[in-house]
């Protein structure tokens, strides 16, 4: 249901839309970290690497679909 709901309402959201989803994301990731103690000690605890593959395993398919593939 929330699929279907998707896919017919997405072509309302432009580039400007995608870009500020974007950015409320990463405010509330970081509203968190600085709230919960656990979550920044966790973060910090952490290896930068394991980001940065998270950043492109989680980034190959959108990049690919929207700016490599051609139609």
């Amino acid at each position: 249901m929330l699929i279907k709901y998707w896919k017919e309402h997405r072509k309302n959201i432009d580039f400007l839309d995608m870009v500020l989803i974007k950015f409320t994301m990463v405010a509330i990731t970081l509203l968190v970290i600085t709230i919960w103690s656990g979550a920044m000690t966790w973060v910090h605890s952490v290896n930068i690497w394991y980001f940065l593959a998270a950043v492109v395993i989680l980034g190959a398919r959108p990049v690919y679909r929207y700016y490599l593939k051609r139609k």
